[in-house]
């Protein structure tokens, strides 16, 4: 009879050479892939479309039930739209882009802008009338790295398709999946397949790999022609992968911490190859790795139903996925003395004390005991008998919470003097910049008025020292990670030595090149009341708040419209987004 360690072995030895015969079908593909002509490509993301339709609703009911939410009820909404509509629309996007390949049309009906950094501004939303009717109101830029202008920008574009299409070569890359966020890994996924052209090993996250028979049947048309496979496995088997001499690139969304064991090692062994310059692993390794988050509230004319609204707002960036996102909110930036703020402060209280849901990821409980041990006076938000309360505190001196992302709910409220709005901004972006860790993305609530005091130049210039992958102005920058035309990543600039949030970009169905960051600008205030202010947008409730009370129906509507969109399809998402 074996004994408990030779079964496990035995296993162990069986799910390798299931990662043997996986790198044997893709090595030999992959040149195939990279030569594959436009319209099969298309082909492929029209099927993985269907594929979507068919689980999207045993993936979203799942993904909800895993995460000790009940199925159908509002909040689980958040499981289809972070889930089957972000990857429907990621489809979308691609589509629509290979369809104008030919001379890169895709780019010509794009706008662009000079910033006053010199810089080129592209924007890629709204795109379509679609785009306007379903996201009224939200705009999204994505700002090139400086040398990039409106004469040169094609060739700043999907250059994965410039040259002749028999002379490509391909690659094989491992895709480390996420255990957070369902759209991330599929998504991942498409980034290495269309935008590197490299076919794919996929290791789903212990955490959610609940998802493998969901996302097989959903990308299925990849896995059947040879370009993808799907595979589970734990830390061990990720290392064996990670070290394999057939896999040419890596990607991950996860932490820095397990991004650096695999470039560096651990221990003694992480301390030597840094001091030697030696990585354990040299092989281009892309990465998404969140942070620590800012929202800046910046002082203005706020009346009390842009109080109640914002405080909606601010309570979504850090409760949404109950505040497992890497770009939830988690330093609350306060403009000292406003006479408004304590009040905004106890809205968005108020409204977290209503989101009951639980905390569903390993080690949050131990995440927060910390947190609360670093955070000076401590506020604690019952939110029920389940969920754990929001802990609510200040950064000490030693800046430990401004350092480690805490990645449940939590958050830190810095006050800074603001002698008047702009010098205020000035500070909030210094304080951001300088004592937050990462650069993925962070949010500023600014009332309209007081763009207009500051000066529209004035504003952009402070905006642009904001060092953020998303900066999203009065909506959260996960809108950026919804709207799947942007591009998804840190800040440029870090490496494998000081990774930070990370190493290049995801989604980004322009496929677009050297970017340095994507603006997206919300509604400041929502349909109806935004009409009073002659602010035309259509825009109620976003159906992402935790507040929607449709959310669930909104986003199997948006789903089955991405699917195949069509006019008959819009009363009934309407419906549900003005009684949300």
């Amino acid at each position: 009879m074996l004994d408990a360690a030779q079964i496990t072995l035995a296993g162990q030895d069986a799910l390798y050479e299931a990662y043997e015969d996986a790198l044997t079908v893709l090595d030999g593909n992959k040149d195939k892939w990279a030569r594959l002509p436009v319209p099969e490509r298309i082909r492929l993301l029209a099927d993985m479309k269907d594929g979507i339709l068919k689980v999207a609703k045993g993936w979203a009911e799942e993904a909800a039930r895993k995460k000790g939410l009940k199925p159908g009820t509002a909040v689980a909404g958040e499981e289809w739209i972070a889930g089957p509509y972000a990857c429907m629309a990621g489809c979308n996007g691609l589509m629509n882009t290979l369809r104008q390949m030919q001379g890169k049309r895709f780019l010509d009906h794009l706008p662009t802008r000079d910033l006053v950094t010199g810089q080129l501004a592209v924007k890629v939303l709204p795109h379509s009338l679609w785009d306007r009717l379903l996201l009224s109101g939200v705009s999204a830029e994505v700002w090139m790295q400086k040398g990039v202008n409106a004469a040169n920008l094609k060739t700043h574009a999907a250059t994965a398709y410039d040259g002749p299409a028999n002379q490509r070569r391909g690659k094989v890359a491992l895709v480390l999946g996420a255990g957070n966020v369902n759209a991330i890994t599929p998504l991942d996924v498409l980034q290495k397949l269309y935008l590197e052209n490299q076919v794919v090993i996929l290791k789903m996250n212990p955490v959610n790999d609940y998802l493998t028979d969901y996302y097989k049947i959903a990308m299925k048309p990849f896995i059947d022609e040879g370009y993808l496979r799907i595979v589970r496995g734990d830390s061990k088997g990720g290392a064996y992968l990670c070290d394999h001499p057939t896999i040419e690139e890596l990607h991950i969304t996860g932490a820095n911490s397990t991004h650096d064991a695999i470039v560096w090692g651990v221990g003694e062994e992480a301390e030597r190859n840094r001091k030697a310059g030696t990585p354990k692993n040299a092989k281009r390794f892309t990465s998404e790795l969140g942070g620590v988050g800012p929202t800046i509230v910046v002082p203005g004319p706020w009346s009390s139903t842009d109080i109640s609204f914002q405080a909606e707002n601010i309570a979504t960036m850090k409760l949404h996925n109950s505040g497992h996102n890497c770009v939830a909110v988690q330093a609350l930036v306060m403009p000292k003395g406003w006479n408004k703020g304590a009040r905004l402060i106890a809205a968005v209280k108020n409204v977290a004390s209503k989101s009951t849901r639980p905390a569903w990821y390993p080690g949050a409980e131990q995440r927060l005991e910390t947190y609360a041990e670093h955070s000076g006076r401590v506020d604690r938000v019952d939110r029920g008998p389940i969920a754990p309360p929001l802990v609510v505190g200040e950064f000490r001196e030693d800046m430990f919470n401004a350092s480690c992302e805490v990645f449940a709910p939590a958050l830190s409220i810095k006050e800074l003097d603001a002698p008047d709005p702009a010098t205020y901004l000035e500070a909030a972006v210094r304080f951001a910049n300088e004592e937050l860790a990462g650069t993925l993305g962070g949010q500023i609530l600014i009332h309209p008025k007081t763009i207009r005091k500051i000066g529209r130049k004035r504003f952009e210039e402070i905006l642009a020292e904001l060092r953020y992958g998303t900066i999203g102005i009065n909506g959260w920058c996960g809108l950026g990670f919804l709207i799947t035309a942007c591009p998804w990543g840190a800040f440029p600039g870090h490496t494998i030595d000081d990774v930070g949030s990370g190493i290049g970009t995801v989604h980004n169905s322009f496929m677009l090149e050297n970017t340095e960051r994507c603006v997206v600008r919300a509604p400041w205030r929502p349909f109806p009341r935004g009409l009073l202010s002659l602010q035309f947008s259509l825009l109620p409730r976003p159906p992402f708040f935790i507040t929607n009370k449709r959310q669930h129906k909104i986003g199997e509507a948006l789903t089955r419209f991405q699917h195949r969109p069509s006019w008959l399809k819009l009363p009934r998402i309407f419906y549900h987004a003005l009684m949300g």
